[in-house]
């Protein structure tokens, strides 16, 4: 069953400071639109086993959460019926955990 690829508001926002840093490393719009046509392509190739994505785990626990790599970025989804519910597109580098809500106050 191929799943609904859908994003939210906060994965937009994320994918226009993408676009952003992109543009503003390459100072080229062909390459920036591409860089981020390419993204979306690799999450929705995931539409049809979206279970092939990288589950992430914390604490030794599934979170829910799955993701895909590209270049210097890593998409957060997850599954909600038949849809595939893009949640962020963060910085690999980044504290992804704590962007996602994952971590505790009390162990930071």
């Amino acid at each position: 069953m191929k799943y609904r690829v859908q994003y939210s508001k906060t994965a937009i926002r994320d994918l226009d400071r993408v676009w952003a840093e992109v543009f503003e490393a390459s100072k080229d719009y062909d390459i920036t639109t591409r860089y981020i046509d390419d993204l979306m392509d690799k999450l929705e190739a995931k539409a049809d086993y979206p279970k092939s994505g990288a589950p992430l785990y914390y604490q030794d626990s599934f979170t829910g959460y799955y993701f895909v790599v590209f270049k210097a970025y890593l998409a957060f989804y997850r599954l909600e019926n038949e849809v595939m519910l893009v949640d962020r597109v963060l910085f690999g580098r980044s504290d992804y955990m704590r962007c996602l809500h994952l971590s505790t106050d009390e162990e930071n």
